[in-house]
């Protein structure tokens, strides 16, 4: 009886040890923020003093890039690890099918609470739908259904309402009030926040400066109101470092920020094109991650991409997920501890299906004052989308732009009116995509080719509803 006990009592304590040693997450992602856009990635003028110090004393990932070149694609990937034509999201406005585990899931299964503060935009925010954040696993959410700006409509668990003050700060505070509330208590934090800057039309302002309104005016640019709202959420980074280190839990929270796609102005985007596009430009994104219990600062030089955090969190959670179908990504712990300099090939693919609007304000909105007036549900559509629906593909349904990220070699495959083209690319040597070198490698090329379409059809395979059926 008392050995019973002895081992009972045992297994409570390193069960609380466990928990107690698991960090708090956080993830916070901006909305169209290009690789070359920081000052420690050597833009020359943008301010980014919070995120410079940021990456002077975490790890900052060389090469990192969004599974997609915009924004919802990107952001299922997060949410599953696979890529988002896998999971019902070709393009933007698409919905994340509630048949897939997701990452608050998996986490909030391991005694994690979650939250989601921000950009939504891969599904509802209506209460009752099994695609909005609170059915995809976050247990308190103020999100919005697309980008916005200052004055917001949004959804906090469901219920609807208009929101004073540019969006970014918002969807910050309400970040920070999150950890406040549970910083205490017993369980780890998981905590996304989703920036809707530096998405255009850019009315957002940077916090506290006399000459907020102008800033850049001056300097060489096409676009001064994409870099101030670069520097309105590096400030919103500032806040929340400062927090984490005022709540007493900086040391064992593990802090991640990254970009959904490429930005906005291709002369900085850090490669080829910008936004929309699957050269280097529209997919290498910032990505800079702070927890210093565990790691220093240092420079991560294998290539890592979005769908990379799901498999990473669930392993550092412990979390065990019963039915896991493919993953694209990889547990990068290996990776950033040295341990391991390689990778599995990394694909990309857009440009197969056209996106759908979604007007975040006029929808919510709506929503907002036909509840208000007891009215009918004005989008009862978008509760569930498309996505018990299951596409069925011919196996040359391969078009749009793919690439295939074999590192150092990347591989582009261009479909269009049904005419294919190759491009072959040696990034290191080559990292703005210019030297085809498809013709002076064949046999590189046709083995790249390969495995890029036996990844496509695994992709199609999976759209098809596949790997539900195993």
């Amino acid at each position: 009886m008392k050995h019973s006990l002895c081992l009972l009592l045992l297994s409570g304590l390193l069960s609380l040890a466990s928990a107690e040693t698991r960090p708090n997450i956080v993830l916070v992602m901006a909305d169209d923020h290009g690789y070359g856009d920081t000052g420690f990635t050597g833009h020359p003028f943008v301010q980014t003093p919070h995120l410079d110090a940021m990456a002077k004393g975490g790890l900052v990932f060389n090469r990192f890039y969004a599974s997609a070149p915009v924004c919802s694609p990107t952001r299922a990937s997060v949410m599953t690890g696979r890529h988002p034509f896998r999971v019902n999201v070709p393009n933007h406005g698409h919905y994340l099918r509630p048949h897939e585990t997701t990452v608050a899931e998996a986490l909030g299964s391991a005694g994690y609470v979650t939250g989601h503060f921000g950009k939504w935009h891969i599904g509802s925010v209506q209460k009752v739908s099994p695609t909005s954040p609170g059915g995809a696993g976050f247990d308190e959410w103020l999100s919005g259904l697309n980008f916005f700006d200052n004055d917001p409509y949004l959804s906090r668990n469901g219920e609807y309402g208009q929101f004073k003050g540019p969006g970014s700060v918002i969807a910050m505070d309400a970040t920070i009030k999150f950890l406040s509330k549970h910083a205490k208590g017993d369980k780890p934090i998981f905590a996304v926040t989703w920036f809707p800057s530096p998405h255009d039309p850019q009315a957002e302002l940077p916090q506290g400066l006399p000459n907020a309104a102008t800033l850049y005016n001056d300097e060489d640019t096409k676009n001064p109101g994409y870099f101030r709202e670069i520097t309105l959420l590096d400030q919103q980074i500032g806040k929340l470092r400062k927090s984490l280190r005022q709540l007493g839990i900086v040391k064992n929270t593990l802090l991640f920020y990254c970009s959904d796609n490429g930005g906005l102005v291709a002369e900085s985007s850090g490669g080829r094109a910008k936004k929309g596009s699957i050269y280097e430009g529209g997919l290498r994104v910032p990505a800079v991650m702070e927890w210093s219990a565990k790691y220093k600062a240092k420079t991560v030089d294998t290539p890592a991409f979005t769908s990379d955090l799901y498999p990473t969190l669930v392993a550092l959670a412990g979390a065990k997920v019963a039915h896991q179908p493919l993953l694209d990504g990889i547990d990068l712990a290996p990776v950033i501890a040295g341990k391991r300099i390689e990778r599995p090939p990394m694909g990309f693919w857009h440009g197969h299906t056209q996106g759908q609007g979604t007007w975040n304000d006029r929808i919510i909105k709506a929503l907002f004052e036909a509840k208000k007036a007891g009215q009918p549900n004005p989008h009862p559509t978008r509760v569930l989308k498309n996505v018990n629906e299951f596409p069925t593909f011919g196996a040359d349904d391969q078009r749009g732009h793919a690439a295939w990220n074999a590192w150092p070699w990347k591989l582009h495959r261009i479909e269009r009116n049904q005419k294919v083209s190759f491009e072959l690319y040696h990034l290191i040597k080559d990292p703005m995509e210019a030297n085809d070198l498809s013709a002076a490698e064949p046999q590189r090329t046709t083995q790249m080719r390969k495995a890029l379409e036996r990844w496509q059809r695994s992709v199609l395979s999976s759209w098809s509803g596949a790997d539900y059926q195993k």
